[in-house]
């Protein structure tokens, strides 16, 4: 095993394993100063004892190098193999509809608040069998994420084309996630929004707004043409620093996903997991589409989808019914005339 391949793969457990970014970064860090190196470089320096004084290096990280060019697999890798490396679900749990997915349309990178580079994303998400992704950085009003400007927009623009020429024939799509404001309306210029492949909508404030307001903010959002996906529609924080469900009227709220052909998502992250069951069985009800999505925020919690394919197969959720398991042609052809004409 190359030292490389070592110190991503750990990250990347790590980060499935929901590990606090700075355990991650090490790792990370590590990887990029090795593999700015020569292979010659990187054994000569472990020979001579001078790996620790490369910065971005330390103890730990040099102990998984060496191992790696010793030909073992490293012991700390080996022990978070076995720790985190096996099924995150039991049994064929999701295992039939995540086979038919192909792609994730909500995820994030360091553009915003992600924790890696746009290409190390689409990368993985290629790596774990996906032939599409959307990248969906925060919108402008979420500046605590880093939510992107127009002006920044429009430069990721134009890095997610380089990184397709580079990715071919793996597809990212370009895609935001914006924010609904309080009176419904969206968080980024409507011209810009046309331009972009996918839109997904979400609720990042005054998430405890009373129900009526709420439900009218949420369904001008879903019937905007714009709109193709209603993200993590309850807001809920279920593990961490909880936070409980926004009050909402499902009922209409989902009869206008419905109407609208807005997909609701299933949120895969382990600290939402939204929406709840019992709301999920609804949008069933009301004929909504879905989209499964992890909202990874790093490679390794792309691997996540597996919880909200469980979730949608248990609650009776039909692949025909999910905008993830099209191809990228059906997917931008939906949302391009799905509802309205955005070109």
């Amino acid at each position: 095993m190359e030292p490389v391949e070592a110190l991503e793969r750990i990250a990347f457990l790590l980060e499935r394993q929901g590990a606090v970014t700075y355990r991650v970064q090490a790792f990370r860090k590590a990887s990029a100063v090795i593999g700015g190196l020569s292979p010659d470089e990187v054994r000569k320096r472990a020979a001579n004892g001078s790996l620790a004084r490369l910065k971005g290096l330390g103890p730990k990280t040099v102990h998984v190098v060496e191992e790696a060019l010793s030909g073992e697999v490293p012991g700390y890798l080996a022990r978070l193999t076995e720790e985190a490396g096996g099924p995150l679900v039991e049994g064929e749990q999701g295992q039939r509809l995540r086979r038919a997915l192909r792609g994730d349309c909500h995820l994030h990178s360091d553009w915003s608040d992600g924790g890696s580079p746009v290409e190390a994303m689409a990368a993985t998400a290629r790596d774990l069998g996906h032939n599409w992704c959307v990248l969906t950085d925060h919108s402008p009003r979420l500046t605590v994420a880093r939510g992107l400007s127009p002006e920044r927009l429009r430069a990721q623009l134009s890095l997610v084309a380089e990184v397709n020429e580079r990715l071919a024939p793996f597809r990212l799509l370009t895609g935001i996630e914006c924010d609904i404001l309080d009176n419904g309306e969206l968080d980024q210029e409507p011209e810009l929004l046309a331009e972009l492949d996918v839109v997904v909508a979400s609720v990042h404030s005054k998430l405890r707004m009373e129900s009526a307001p709420m439900t009218r903010r949420l369904l001008a959002a879903v019937a905007n043409p714009l709109v193709d996906v209603l993200g993590h529609c309850t807001g809920r924080q279920i593990t961490g620093k909880l936070r409980p469900e926004s009050q909402f009227d499902a009922a209409e709220v989902f009869a206008a996903c419905a109407a609208h052909r807005t997909a609701v998502e299933i949120n895969c992250r382990p600290d939402r997991f939204d929406p709840p069951r019992r709301l999920l069985r609804q949008a069933l009800d009301a004929g909504t589409l879905f989209a499964i999505d992890t909202d990874a925020h790093a490679p390794g919690q792309l691997d996540w989808q597996i919880y909200g394919c469980a979730r949608a197969e248990e609650c009776g959720v039909p692949a025909e019914r999910v905008i993830t398991t099209w191809t990228e042609r059906q997917l931008t052809t939906w949302t391009e005339t799905g509802r309205t004409p955005r070109r």
